[in-house]
C-alpha cells in the first residue's frame, strides 16, 4: 500500500510584513491577527520560477532522507495553477529536468489550488498503485505572489508563497484512509484570475467553506465509521485565521483539535495541509488525523490518514 513517508518544504526567507501592509489599507493588529492570522508573509525572489521552488523543496527532501535516491522516483506530480512562465510545457517536466530525475519517470501537473493536496495524494497513490510504482514524489507549489494585485485590500494580505516535497512509497507511516470529494463550478466567477490578475469574492469564498467543510467532514467519519473522538487532529486549509476558527467551531466537537498555523506563512493554497502535516502530524504520536482542503473551483477533499 502506498502512503506517505516523508514531507520536506521550502518557505522563503524574505517577505511582507503583514502589520505595514495593514496600516495602508487601515487594518489594525487585531483583524491581522484575528481575522487574517498572519503576520508575515513569504515571497519568492523576483527570479525564482514556480520549479525553483519546487526544487528548494524536494532538495529538502532527499537531504533528510539520505536513503531516497533520485533515480529510484518513478512518479512526479506538481501540483500548481501558477506554473512556469505561461504554463506550457508542464511545470512537473521542468521539475524533473532541474531535479536531475531519471528519464523513465512519470511527470506531470495537477491544476488544483486549494485542495490540491488532497486530489493530489490519491491521484498519486492510485496511479503508483495501477503502474506498480515504488517511489513518487508530490510537489505542491502555488506561488499567488505572481497573480495578486498589491493594491487588493482583500487579498494582498492573504497568500504566501511556499513549496512543499512529500515522499509516498512503500512501508509507510502514515496510510491514506476513506476519502470524499466534491466540485461545484458554479462557483468559478468567486475565485479566479482575468487578465493575469487574480480576483476573490472573500464573503462567498467564507460561506462557502462554512456551509462545505463541516458537513464534509461530518460525513467522512460517518462513511469511515469514526466518531469525532477517534479523530486525533484535523489539518484543513489554512485559509485565514477567520475561516479556521469558523469551520472549527461549526464542526461542534472539540474546536481546540483544528491546528491553526499562519502566522509566518500565509495563506499557502496547496502547500498549507503539508505544511501542518509536516510541522504538527508526522514526528506526533497521534494516530488518525483528518484532512480537508478547500477553495477554487469550486472544490474540496476531505481525507482519514492513519498509523498502520
Amino acid at each position: 500500500m502506498i502512503g506517505i513517508k516523508s514531507i520536506a518544504s521550502y518557505v522563503p526567507t524574505a517577505g511582507v510584513d503583514n502589520y505595514a501592509q495593514g496600516a495602508k489599507f487601515a487594518k489594525d493588529e487585531e483583524f491581522i491577527l484575528g481575522k487574517i492570522g498572519s503576520a508575515f508573509l513569504p515571497r519568492k525572489d523576483a527570479g525564482q520560477e514556480t520549479s525553483d521552488l519546487c526544487v528548494e523543496a524536494a532538495n529538502a527532501l532527499f537531504a533528510s532522507n539520505p536513503q531516497l535516491k533520485r533515480e529510484s522516483i518513478d512518479a512526479l506530480i506538481v501540483v500548481t495553477q501558477n506554473g512556469d512562465e505561461e504554463g506550457l510545457p508542464h511545470t512537473a517536466a521542468i521539475v524533473q529536468d532541474k531535479l536531475g530525475l531519471p528519464t523513465h519517470v512519470a511527470a506531470f501537473d495537477i491544476s488544483l489550488g486549494c485542495s490540491g493536496y488532497v486530489y493530489g495524494i490519491y491521484a498519486m497513490k492510485g496511479f503508483m498503485e495501477a503502474a506498480g510504482l515504488k517511489n513518487g514524489l508530490l510537489i505542491t507549489a502555488d506561488p499567488y505572489s505572481k497573480i495578486v494585485d498589491p493594491e487588493d485590500r482583500n487579498t494582498t494580505m492573504l497568500f504566501g508563497d511556499a513549496a512543499t516535497a512529500t515522499w509516498m512509497g512503500e512501508d509507510a507511516p502514515w496510510q491514506l484512509g476513506k476519502s470524499k470529494f466534491g466540485t461545484d463550478g458554479s462557483g468559478a466567477p468567486h475565485l479566479k484570475v482575468s487578465d493575469g490578475v487574480f480576483f476573490m469574492n472573500g464573503r462567498q469564498v467564507f460561506n462557502f467553506a462554512l456551509l462545505k467543510v463541516p458537513a464534509h467532514l461530518h460525513e467522512l467519519l460517518d462513511d469511515s465509521g469514526l466518531q469525532p473522538s477517534d479523530i486525533d487532529a484535523f489539518c484543513i486549509h489554512q485559509g485565514s485565521a477567520a475561516i479556521v476558527d469558523a469551520v472549527a467551531r461549526r464542526f461542534e466537537d472539540k474546536p481546540e483539535k483544528f491546528i491553526k498555523d499562519m502566522t509566518e506563512t500565509g495563506n499557502t493554497v496547496s502547500s498549507s495541509i503539508p505544511l501542518l502535516l509536516e510541522k504538527h502530524v508526522l514526528n506526533s504520536s497521534w494516530k488518525r488525523v483528518a484532512l480537508s482542503g478547500f477553495g477554487v473551483g469550486l472544490s474540496w477533499g476531505s481525507a482519514i490518514i492513519h498509523r498502520p
